[in-house]
């Protein structure tokens, strides 16, 4: 079977610009458990964790990999990760994609043939959370892209959609232990996944625009994680020209995007950020000063 339709939630508002087209729920009984422990006083306490699972993901019966995921839409991680590790292509006929809960399973069928047995071998592993792989010809893709000469980012709609993502619900409120990505348009978060890997909730992202025939030429990417080289890489490769994070950077993350002429923006919380690559692509239309600060900003503003 297909992948499961994606339900449509609300980030306030009744006009529907404020929809989200995918959206965490961390009410899904499935994705986090209660567990008793006790605090720093010594005091008993119920608190909320969240549930990763291991899945096994096959391409056309050859066995390619099982990572950690908390398996909220297994569908789109499987195509993602296969097409942002360069083993299927965007024209690839996608014949099925089969999950099967009980075995912890994924099979994606395309029409054309594969094999991937010597590529398998020569998997490195990456900075990236449950330890994410990129193969040593992904920088054949990343140099043969080319994003949008005209994408900006205009302030405006970055301190509206930090404001959005940071207020919506999330496992990350309700258990952390997690990291998220947001796909968004001008000043409208519209997918976002979560996962115990920065890479995964890439790759649901990555996985979703495929299936769904989503262009990225006019999106902006925003993620919880490191802007690391594999960020980058996956970004470019699904045509995004604009990232943005609130943790910071790695060099040859910079270096990257540098290249690819992206917009890299870090450590984007509250009124401030930092961009260190494709910073002619911004447009000041915000006084900054009147954007609220988040508390650590005013804790920082008034500290020696």
């Amino acid at each position: 079977m297909g992948p499961r339709p994606a339900k449509k939630t609300t980030n306030g508002g009744g006009d529907g610009e404020g929809e989200f087209l995918v959206q965490p729920d961390p009410d899904d009984a499935r994705l986090t458990r209660r567990v008793d422990g006790v605090d720093q006083e010594g005091a008993r306490l119920t608190t909320s964790v969240t549930v990763e699972r291991p899945l096994t993901l096959f391409l056309n019966g050859q066995e390619i990999v099982t990572m950690m995921s908390i398996c909220d839409y297994p569908e789109y991680l499987a195509v993602g990760y296969l097409l942002n590790q360069n083993m299927i292509h965007a024209d690839d006929e996608i014949t099925g994609v089969e999950y099967d809960d009980d075995i912890e399973t994924v099979v994606v069928r395309t029409a054309r043939e594969t094999d991937f047995e010597e590529k398998l071998k020569k998997k490195t592993l990456t900075s990236g959370c449950a330890q994410g792989t990129v193969f040593g010809d992904l920088m054949e893709s990343f140099e043969d892209t080319r994003l949008p000469e005209d994408a900006i980012l205009r302030t405006s709609w970055l301190y509206t959609l930090l404001k959005k993502i940071n207020t919506a619900p999330s496992l990350y409120l309700e258990a952390g232990a997690i990291h998220g990505c947001v796909l968004c348009r001008e000043d409208r978060p519209l997918l976002y996944m979560e996962d115990v890997g920065r890479h995964n909730a890439v790759d649901k992202i990555a996985g979703y625009m495929l299936l769904n025939g989503m262009d990225g030429g006019d999106k902006i990417f925003y993620t919880t994680g490191r802007l690391t080289s594999e960020m980058v890489i996956k970004t470019v490769q699904m045509g995004i020209p604009i990232l943005i994070s609130r943790s910071g950077f790695t060099a040859w993350g910079v270096e990257l995007a540098r290249q690819a002429d992206m917009l890299l923006m870090g450590r984007a919380k509250g009124r401030r950020f930092i961009a260190l690559a494709g910073e002619h692509r911004i447009v000041y239309d915000t006084d900054a000063r009147r954007v609220a600060c988040e508390p650590h900003e005013v804790k920082r503003k008034g500290s020696r």
